[in-house]
């Protein structure tokens, strides 16, 4: 290294040091990327910058890595450990100018070819100061946007100005050796490796930064030159009997009604804000399996997030994620309701483009959104929509709207010019603010229109919620999905261009149930809900903190020996941990009665815990299963309780959401059978499957999973119930009825659970009855009572409390 860039580096040490913070992406780089700490580095950046070597000084010192400002003594020669594509530009210059890399390359390939133990792990690091796009047209804020190898001059304002934006992008390793064992001389493997460098870094800033901003112009002439919508605007003004120029003039308003208008500026100090409020409101965010999102980005797909929808916070929550994960910002489909001011505006710059909650009717409107999602898929904006097209209030996943979807998947038929594929997100929270709304929803009242004044509310009221969770689940590749479902799809496209093809609703209907499963798939555990799950299975919703404590313990290690999935999470704390910091959340009433400390919801506060529970139910519906037959029968085989499973899993599947196989399930019931056995949660004598012995201090943790699925096995029981008294019933009269019935139960017997009688879940288990057989139906289409549904009616009861079962066998329909 020359005397002056060491001076540089000195003399610009403190100035990046008080004006940068460089962000790292990923932040694990050993499990993510497989670099070795204890194998040399040399760093390869695109230009030659002071600044950028810098940035990368604070990064490698807090990851433990080696400092890129030093040497690397390898047999006798000294290497630097950075190295740089090109040099800067001139101020009064453009044109890339190359360095002596390549020779740099040559001879260190040469040095590996006489020393056949040595092997250098070479990194490609991308350095971005802030995350700004491209634009077609310049002007003066281009001075500050990070171009490929800016002047010094340049790079002084960019550094003043995006110096707090700095990322800094660390990539796989490059093994010397095993570039250097490649056929050809040691100066064509030099060249190979600095082009395909060279198209790394190309990708990299595309994935940072994403594609060219659409001027308002060019998105003008593709939506309304594109064929789609001239056919709609001339069907209209026949319809309406007004001219082409009207229809056209309504398509500009809907195009200006709908579109994004992303800026860069405001993504930037929405960061910086919202930072501000995670650090207030989160004790923190856990993020996992970001590493598949950022090889989808690697590899140039078009990703469009799925997430499940618990929170207006899901918006702001999950883009920031995405920004800090060294994603390009997504953007947003957000409901029409949120378009009003300041919030629309505020959103449709951090780019939310809204749509109507129906296109019913509307063909020019429906043309135009779609032309709209089209063109963003081709230029390569990355998208976000919400299937459930709500937010979830109950806690469980909402039956998904399949409307985004397919217009997404008629985008990939018409021609998308790259892969597309579906990344699932599961988002998940300790506490969710609107909780309180949600249930007086489900009682009845009407939801409250979005206001300015409901966000400045939302604002003042924020306090501590917890942990946050986002988790990437497994992606769907769309192109690939098509193939396999589909395989001669091409040949059966409609002459008609508008018109769909026959297989595309029910192919979308099992993608958007395959999402959801996939969401639930990728579930994360949290202290709040596996809490919630234990109280409201208790008999009075309180326990002391030695009995709650120890079943939380039972459960994390029920779970981490018997994993619900690879891609659910568990926190690596131990129960204590856990409930310490649930207690400090101050949504428990904690007394202590002398014996020690007594937890319970607080004051008429307990129907707020089933929303936590029911983010994580499906992750208990098997054990719970088990558990409810062991104890309802005192002693039963393990064979019945496989068999009892096979009957229930197609209904609780379809209800919550759970991603197995009928034999994956039964595998991972006997799995689980055989866990709790070891850990003391069962016995096992002979061939029976008994519960512990009641002064077993497992005893309570397993009495306690025996209830948590009871509400469900009542509201089976209801419906069967109902459908046994009939005989024959049409589909509406069983819903009104099993949701009467219902309500009278929860009265009596203090269920907590609002979902208890929600007339979505019994419709949906009254679906699952018909498609699963265990109903007949009559020339009327009215469903009848049959030999099959009163097997599965028997064995239900068997596992509901026998005063539920007094009650049903006893009331009067009429």
């Amino acid at each position: 290294m020359s005397w002056m860039r060491r001076t540089l580096l000195s003399v610009f040490h403190y100035p990046v040091k008080w004006l940068v913070k460089p962000h790292t992406i990923p932040s694990n780089v050993e499990s993510e990327l497989g670099i070795d700490r204890q194998k040399p580095i040399i760093y390869l950046l695109p230009s030659n910058s002071v600044t950028d070597q810098l940035a990368l000084k604070m990064a490698t010192k807090r990851l433990g890595l080696p400092d890129p400002t030093g040497h690397l003594a390898l047999s006798d020669h000294e290497y630097p450990t950075c190295l740089f594509l090109r040099k800067t530009q001139r101020v009064l210059a453009r044109g890339k100018v190359k360095t002596d890399i390549e020779k740099v390359f040559t001879d260190l390939f040469h040095i590996h070819r006489e020393n056949p133990e040595l092997d250098v792990q070479v990194v490609p690091v991308f350095i971005s100061w802030g995350r700004a796009p491209g634009k077609g047209t310049p002007d003066l804020s281009d001075l500050i946007a990070d171009v490929a190898a800016p002047s010094w001059l340049r790079k002084l304002f960019i550094v003043l100005f995006l110096g707090r934006d700095n990322f800094v992008s660390f990539s796989k390793s490059v093994s010397s050796r095993a570039m250097a064992t490649q056929h050809g001389s040691d100066e064509s493997i030099a060249h190979k490796l600095v082009r395909v460098a060279s198209t790394h870094f190309q990708r990299k800033r595309q994935s940072l930064t994403g594609p060219t901003l659409l001027e308002r112009q060019e998105l003008h002439n593709a939506v309304l030159g594109s064929a789609a919508v001239k056919r709609a605007i001339n069907e209209q003004s026949k319809q309406k009997n007004s001219s082409s120029d009207q229809a056209r003039q309504d398509a500009r308003k809907y195009i200006n009604e709908i579109a994004a208008d992303y800026r860069e500026g405001l993504v930037r100090f929405g960061d910086r804000l919202l930072t501000r409020i995670w650090n207030k409101i989160y004790n923190g965010i856990g993020v996992s399996h970001s590493d598949r999102v950022r090889e989808l980005a690697r590899n140039g797909h078009e990703i469009i997030y799925v997430p499940c929808h618990r929170s207006h916070m899901d918006y702001l929550l999950l883009t920031y994620v995405i920004y800090h994960e060294g994603l390009v910002t997504p953007h947003i489909a957000a409901g029409i309701n949120l378009n009003f001011w300041p919030v629309g505006k505020i959103f449709r710059r951090g780019g939310a483009f809204f749509l109507r909650r129906s296109f019913a009717g509307n063909k020019l409107y429906t043309a135009v959104f779609r032309e709209y999602l089209e063109l963003l898929f081709n230029k390569g904006y990355s998208v976000k929509y919400y299937p459930e097209g709500g937010r979830s209030r109950t806690g469980r996943l909402i039956p998904p709207k399949t409307g985004m979807l397919a217009m997404t998947m008629q985008a990939l038929v018409k021609g998308v010019n790259r892969p597309v594929s579906i990344v699932p997100v599961y988002i998940g929270y300790e506490n969710v603010m609107e909780v309180k709304s949600y249930l007086n929803e489900l009682k009845g009242s009407s939801k409250k229109k979005e206001s300015t004044w409901q966000v400045f509310s939302a604002i003042r009221k924020l306090k501590n919620y917890g942990y946050g969770y986002v988790n990437f689940g497994e992606p769907i590749h769309l192109n690939q999905y098509l193939e396999k479902q589909i395989p001669h799809w091409r040949e059966t496209l409609p002459a008609e261009p508008d018109k769909k093809p026959a297989w595309l609703t029910p192919m979308v209907n099992e993608l958007a149930n395959e999402v959801m499963l996939r969401i639930n798939r990728a579930a994360a555990i949290n202290g709040m809900a596996l809490s919630a799950l234990c109280l409201l299975s208790s008999k009075n919703k309180t326990m002391s903190e030695s009995e709650l404590s120890h079943a939380l313990d039972n459960y994390l290690t029920l779970l981490r020996q018997a994993p619900f999935s690879e891609d659910a999470t568990i926190p690596d704390n131990t129960a204590e941990e856990m409930l310490s910091h649930v207690l400090k959340l101050e949504r428990f009433s904690v007394t202590n009665d002398g014996y020690g400390k007594l937890i319970q919801p607080q004051k008429d506060a307990a129907v707020f815990l089933t929303y936590y529970r029911n983010n994580i139910l499906h992750l208990f519906a098997l054990p719970g299963i088990a558990m409810a037959a062991v104890f309802g029968h005192k002693a039963c085989r393990r064979d019945y309780v496989l068999r009892l499973v096979a009957a229930l899993y197609p209904l609780l599947q379809r209800e919550l959401f759970i991603h197995m196989t009928q034999d994956e399930a039964l595998a991972y019931t006997d799995k689980l059978i055989s866990q709790m056995i070891e850990q003391g949660l069962l016995r096992e004598q002979g061939d029976c499957l008994l519960p512990p012995e009641a002064n077993n201090k497992a005893f309570h943790s397993a009495w306690l999973l025996s209830r948590c699925m009871q509400e469900t096995f009542q509201r089976y029981a209801v419906v069967l119930t109902i459908i046994e008294k009939e005989r024959v019933v049409s589909r509406g009269q069983l819903e009104r009825t099993s949701r009467k019935v219902a309500e009278r139960l929860s009265t009596l017997y203090g269920m907590s659970s609002p979902e208890f009688y929600d007339k979505n879940v019994l419709s949906s288990f009254i679906n699952a009855l018909r498609e699963n057989h265990w109903l007949d139906s009559a020339a009327d289409g009215a469903l009848k009572y049959c030999e099959e549904s009163a097997a599965l009616r028997q064995d239900i009861m068997a596992l509901v409390w026998p005063e539920i079962v007094q009650h049903l066998e006893n009331v009067e329909l009429h």
